[in-house]
């Protein structure tokens, strides 16, 4: 199973999950110390085996919706509309829904009302209100959790970002080629619009785990923990799958944009520290000296005429297949005392002599 397909089975169990407590709360409110007024109520036991069963198929459901949504559609349109569709599909479910218990009402419980009665029998509207809410609700904390980044949000709210910690990270910054001149030629209106085509294309490099720390301007930076940069090589294979997308769409971008966007990229790994920042935003910030030394083999690219270049540090704890690494020699870095060797990468076979 690829990653992108592990994220969305990822996505509709949390879904699943999140819709079981919900009707499990629904199911102790109202089944402890109340008194049902609709024309069929359930003892609590009852009440509870019905939440187990249909909290998995109302999340299944609402996860397939929202990676639709997320896949097809949220690259398109506004937070508001993307509200609007989500309302209108739990609308839509929701009429499904009371379909269903009409028909096993009249079925198994001998239930004689017409199905409007039914649907707006006493209390109804409060249910379809709360299946509403707790549909919203999960929405918010989707997309807080897309802009915190994949499981950020509950690392957040567990503390664990609280106090400063130490971590060992691999870190690419990743920058438009030309940018300037690209700026110039398209205006900013269209200029804008080609970074959000570049950056949602950018999306490719899940399958190699990458985890997208921040965006600036026409620079984006990208962040793996050790192992899993390490592992596959992930971390060289992620600018090379990039590469090859944009390449790929070389057609969608000549037609809108009259040009082809390159990106040059700076790799390089070590210790930082992870803390959260800020009292009115929060936000995830990693701090130390890997992060301004990987920023400052970025700016070597065009110097050297590389697309690709990675600290020897690095290259030394990658595997040694399926790439070339070209020794760039020592190179002085803006604000580094010590000078570093870094290497160009490019794809193939490396010589074997």
């Amino acid at each position: 199973m690829d990653l992108r397909t592990k994220r969305r089975w990822i996505l509709i169990r949390d879904y699943m999950v999140g819709w079981t407590v919900a009707f499990l709360f629904l199911a102790i409110i109202r089944g402890v110390g109340t008194i049902e007024v609709s024309a069929i109520h359930f003892e609590f036991k009852e009440a509870l085996l019905v939440s187990f069963v249909f909290g998995p198929i109302f999340g299944s459901i609402s996860g397939f919706v929202q990676n639709l949504t997320e896949h097809r559609y949220n690259q398109r349109i506004s937070i508001y509309r993307l509200i609007g569709f989500r309302l209108l599909y739990a609308i839509v479910f929701l009429f499904f829904l009371v379909l269903m218990a009409y028909i096993m009402a009249t079925l198994f419980f001998g239930e004689t009302k017409g199905f409007m009665a039914f649907a707006f029998e006493p209390g109804s509207i409060p249910i379809y209100f709360y299946i509403l809410t707790v549909d919203g609700f999960m929405l918010l904390v989707r997309q807080v959790n897309l802009m915190l980044g994949e499981n950020n949000l509950s690392k957040l709210l567990m503390g664990k970002f609280y106090k400063p910690r130490e971590e060992e990270r691999i870190f690419m910054f990743l920058d438009l080629k030309s940018s300037t001149t690209y700026a110039e030629n398209l205006g900013h209106v269209a200029y804008s619009r080609m970074l959000q085509d570049c950056f949602n294309d950018l999306g490719v490099v899940i399958e190699n785990e990458a985890e997208i720390y921040q965006y600036v301007g026409d620079e984006v930076v990208l962040s793996w923990c050790l192992k899993k940069g390490l592992r596959h090589q992930n971390c060289l294979n992620a600018f090379f799958a990039f590469k090859n997308r944009l390449h790929k769409k070389k057609d969608y971008y000549h037609t809108n944009y009259n040009c082809l966007p390159f990106f040059k990229a700076g790799l390089h790994s070590g210790k930082i520290m992870v803390t959260e920042v800020g009292k009115y935003k929060k936000e995830i910030a990693y701090h130390g000296d890997t992060i301004n030394t990987t920023s400052r083999i970025q700016d070597k690219c065009n110097e050297l005429n590389q697309d690709l270049l990675v600290s020897q540090q690095l290259k030394n704890q990658l595997a040694m297949t399926g790439f070339n690494f070209e020794n760039m020699g020592k190179i002085p870095l803006k604000g580094k005392e010590k000078e570093v060797i870094v290497y160009g990468v490019t794809q193939g076979i490396p010589d074997m002599d």
